[in-house]
Order: C-alpha cells, then structure tokens, then sequence
C-alpha cells in the first residue's frame, strides 16, 4: 500500500513539473539590463546577406570562394549593434561563429574579438539547406546550454535552420541579425528575449 501511495505521489508530482508554465520572456529593454550583468548566451543569426553570392566585378575581396556576404543593411546594421554592445556595457566573453563568410563579415563588423570559428554553426556547405541529421541543432543546443564566463555573455553567430532545429518552430520568424536571449540553467537554455538588430542602438540612444 505504501508503495502503491508512493508511486501515486511520484506521478502527481510529474504532471505538476509537465504543466509547469515556459519561462515568460521579457522586453528588449530588460534583457539589455541583465546582459549587463553577465551569463546570459546571446544566439544571433548573421546580418543581412542577398540569398545569392556576389559577382565577380562586386564580391569583397576577401571572399575568395565567392560566398554570400553582407550587403550594405547587412554591414551597417552589424557595425551599429557593435558599437551599441560597447556603450551598452554589454560583455562579450568567448564567440563562437559559422566559418560561412557572411557570418565572419557579421562578427568582423560586430568589432568583437577572438572569434572562433565552428563548422557545427555553418550551413554545412550548402546554404540554407536544413540540418536534416540534427547534429548542428544538438551542438547548438548543448552550447547555449553551457555558462558563460563569470561577468561575460557568450556569443553565438549561425544561420536560421540550425537555430529553428534547436529551439523550435517559434523561431522560425527569426530576422536578419535578429538575437534569442539565452539564460543557461540546469542544463539547458531557456529564451528570456529576442531582439532585433536594429534595437540594440536604439537601446543606446
């Protein structure tokens, strides 16, 4: 009988923890606050790139394998959340970026440091194609799920399907350089915010 009233208690206590409500996520305005403090995972998809790659009369010519780049919004927009980060007082510790040339642009313009590149936050070599075995999903959310250094905020730069694969449909609208606020918390990464590119320096001003 105890026994029997035990497993009855065990699986109450289950479908509590199941029903348990998503953490509500907060405005633009207070994720930046608590950016400040540090331990947070910021997960940007990359500034805005033409869906096709450059010619040869206009490619950057660092885009030696003629890749997709930045174009003009794409550069600015990525320069102007820089310099918002920096008068934000928003730390940026360790920086993990697609090895995609675009994605490098969007971290070069971004001004921040010791970026590294990773295959696992690329396209796999195939533009926009969807991480069909999951693997770069699963990366994605296991580092998002790992604390930053003490007083610093991680960065994370990808593509839109690796971002969908590892946190959901709900994502799926993710814009151009838009970011998801991560907080990191017993193994796992909640959203607490998205914010668009464009609100970082209208956060500064």
């Amino acid at each position: 009988m105890a026994q029997i009233a035990h497993s009855i208690v065990v699986a109450l206590a289950v479908c509590f923890v199941l029903e348990l409500p998503a953490a509500a996520q907060v405005s633009a305005s207070e994720a930046i606050a608590q950016l400040r403090q540090g331990g947070y995972v910021i997960a940007m998809r990359h500034a805005s790139s033409p869906r096709m790659p450059p010619d040869a009369s206009s490619a950057d010519p660092d885009n030696v394998k003629r890749e997709r780049e930045l174009d003009a919004v794409g550069r600015s927009t990525a320069n102007a959340m820089g310099d918002a980060l920096r008068a934000l007082d928003i730390p940026i510790g360790a920086v993990f970026t697609s090895p995609t040339f675009r994605a490098l642009q969007t971290v070069r313009f971004l001004g921040v440091e010791n970026a590294r590149a990773v295959d696992e936050l690329g396209d796999g070599g195939n533009s926009m194609a969807p991480d069909a075995e999951g693997k770069r999903s699963a990366w994605l959310r296991s580092k998002a799920a790992e604390a930053p250094t003490p007083g610093t905020n991680t960065l994370l730069v990808t593509h839109l399907p690796n971002l969908v694969g590892a946190f959901g449909d709900d994502v799926r609208d993710m814009g151009d350089g838009e970011a998801l606020i991560l907080e990191p918390r017993g193994g796992r990464a909640t959203i607490v915010a998205r914010i668009k590119i464009e609100q970082w320096p209208e956060a500064a001003r």
